[in-house]
């Protein structure tokens, strides 16, 4: 399998890459607006003591941002959603719900105008988010070889993604606050991170996975396996491209604080009219800015080295050596069991009759049955005859099963079996060790 010519996705090499990709710097009134907005805190924090909450968004304003990439980009979600919850209309002060004056109005315009932006930048941030989730899957489900082993593996994806969302429901659902779920969406993001780097070293129930990457070159696999290394190749663009984030990181978060200090305090010291320009210069800076980044760094990922295609890298499932065959005689069987070890494990199967002319005229029959420690025997799949098919069903007991392709009913022609047979193990996602005491 010809894989020559790859070059290992190390730090030199992808900082060639992203020297085609230079960020335009930032505006200068981006940090400039962050500052002015922190100043005007100050002053709204001198009126009265900081609450508990308050004191701990201060400290989140004036601390730095994580290093890491992706986790800013959740902090930038999680500060607009916050800010948008400010802004509900409910729970503005009574003189701006009901326009007490010309001054409330004018304000109350301001801030639905920044309403109005900061849903629509949320809204492109979920959808970046999801798109580069989705490319990332996708790019390792172009090694997968073309049969039901890749349907098997985003069943799985789908069912751990739909247990993470219930997670995230029942956190919503106990009253968590909007804190509480993006820390469990980080939670669940450095699980995936984790799920990556045992498919890179083949560990876990991984090592099952792993040999169905065929064709999928080792400086590929390397590269998922230290992804998040703190030293590893992904830091070249933490250093490239950060710190502009981190910047942006600090202009939400000052924007939040300021807004949720001058509501808090609006019947005590009303927002002077150059202070709600501020606030909405600050907020159409970190709009448009954003949004060009995540466009920005959008583009540089999808092109990066590696995302490249299984053909690029060598990686042909065509000449798969994993399909049997078998001639199964007249009036005889052929069976294959699996044992499976652990309940929602898939049973998958792929078969056919590769007889050329004659497969038109050529079927056998097929049934799958589950067989019990004590040997009694459950039927899983009916009886039925086919000239091929592809399927899988996903376990609810452990123990061994037996899929049957019966040529019984045949009394002149023998049939050639082409298939392919396996027992999937689930994909378990991570478990946090437990401390000692």
């Amino acid at each position: 399998m010809a894989t020559e010519g790859l070059v290992p996705i190390t730090r030199d090499f992808l900082a060639r890459y992203y020297d085609k990709y230079p960020l335009a710097p930032l505006p200068d009134a981006v940090t400039a607006l962050a500052a002015r907005l922190r100043a005007l805190s100050a002053d709204l924090a001198a009126i009265s003591p900081l609450s508990p909450d308050e004191e701990l968004l201060e400290q989140e304003a004036s601390g730095v941002p994580a290093p890491k990439m992706d986790e800013n980009m959740w902090k930038n979600r999680e500060q607009m959603e916050e800010i948008l919850f400010l802004l509900n209309k409910s729970l503005r002060p009574v003189a701006l719900q009901q326009k007490s004056t010309p001054e409330d109005a004018d304000i109350a315009s301001v801030l639905d105008d920044v309403e109005i932006k900061l849903k629509d930048t949320l809204k492109k941030l979920e959808q970046f988010q999801l798109k580069n989730a989705d490319n990332v899957f996708n790019t390792v489900m172009t090694y997968m070889p073309q049969d039901f082993r890749g349907t098997l593996i985003r069943q799985q994806r789908e069912r751990s993604e739909r247990n993470k969302q219930a997670e995230v429901d029942a956190v919503v659902s106990a009253g968590g606050s909007i804190r509480d779920r993006y820390a469990l969406l980080w939670k669940q993001q450095m699980d995936r991170r984790v799920q990556l780097a045992q498919l890179g070293s083949a560990s876990g129930v991984y090592k099952t996975l792993v040999r169905y990457l065929v064709g999928v070159p080792q400086v590929l696999l390397d590269f998922i396996r230290q992804i998040n290394d703190a030293n590893g190749p992904m830091e070249v663009q933490r250093e490239r491209y950060g710190p502009a984030l981190y910047t942006l990181t600090k202009l939400v978060l000052a924007i939040r604080l300021y807004l949720h200090l001058s509501l808090a305090r609006y019947g005590q010291k009303k927002i002077e009219k150059d202070d709600i320009a501020a606030l909405q210069q600050a907020v159409v800076f970190y709009t448009e800015e954003f949004g060009k980044f995540t466009v920005f760094i959008g583009e540089v990922f999808v092109n990066a080295p590696f995302f490249i295609s299984a053909e690029d890298a060598g990686a042909d499932s065509r000449n798969s050596d994993e399909y049997r065959e078998t001639i199964i005689p007249a009036g005889k069987t052929h069976e294959v069991i699996l044992s499976v070890e652990a309940v929602n494990s898939y049973i998958a199967w792929d078969f056919s009759l590769p007889q050329g002319a004659l497969s038109t005229l050529l079927d056998i029959g097929f049934h799958v049955e589950y067989i019990s420690p004590s040997g009694e025997k459950t039927l899983i799949l009916p009886y039925r005859r086919y000239e091929a098919d592809q399927g899988n069903f996903c376990t609810v007991f452990a123990g061994s099963y037996k899929l049957v392709w019966d040529n019984s009913y045949s009394t002149f022609f023998r049939k050639t079996l082409r298939y392919k047979v396996d027992a999937v193990p689930p994909v378990i996602d991570p478990v946090e060790p437990v401390a000692e005491p």
